[in-house]
């Protein structure tokens, strides 16, 4: 059981679209609320459709930083935050991590060639026929982290095992006193 002390985080998963950021977050989001903890998830896609925008470097970094500050707020209120979006930029990136108190940065390293192949919507073939522009590892650059608190290749382990490791690196850092934990084992 979770003590009712905690330290409350914004996770902030990015990486390529496929990668699995959504599918890590959304289960490492439930196991934090299981636990007791005042969670919140935001999915970058989700988000970009109740605000819609463009996908030009501008527009981006602009809904990361929108997202970011959104996160930064809830974090600053008490609520631990798990975020999942591609956030291709390091500057961007580097924004949101200034304005939260406790980031713990997770590069979903998963290679491109995978992320093709998992693309059930069919955007990677659509950007590599010029369907859509300013796609993010096809058309568009993504900026990989080159110091994340932790680099997770989402072809390499299972799902179960990519949500263990974001959260020992959430208690690895754990401020003085912190009294959340959560248990080694997921069911």
């Amino acid at each position: 059981m979770v003590s009712a002390q905690h330290a409350p985080t914004v996770l902030w998963l990015t990486g390529l679209s496929g990668a699995g950021k959504s599918t890590i977050a959304a289960v490492v989001a439930r196991e934090l609320e299981s636990r007791g903890l005042p969670v919140e998830y935001l999915d970058g896609d989700i988000l970009r459709e109740m605000c819609p925008s463009g996908f030009t470097r501008a527009d981006r970094d602009a809904h990361v930083k929108r997202t970011g500050f959104l996160a930064s707020r809830l974090e600053h209120h008490g609520i631990t935050v798990v975020c999942a979006l591609i956030s291709p930029y390091a500057e961007a990136r580097g924004h949101v991590r200034r304005l939260c108190r406790r980031f713990i940065e997770v590069y979903v390293a998963t290679p491109l060639d995978e992320c093709e192949r998992r693309d059930v919507k069919g955007l990677y073939a659509r950007a590599r026929r010029g369907e859509i522009a300013h796609f993010t590892g096809i058309d568009d650059p993504y900026e990989p982290p080159e110091a994340p608190e932790l680099a997770i290749d989402a072809s390499q382990v299972t799902v179960d095992d990519a949500v263990a490791r974001v959260l020992a690196t959430w208690e690895a850092a754990a401020p003085e006193g912190c009294t959340a934990r959560v248990g080694a084992a997921l069911t």
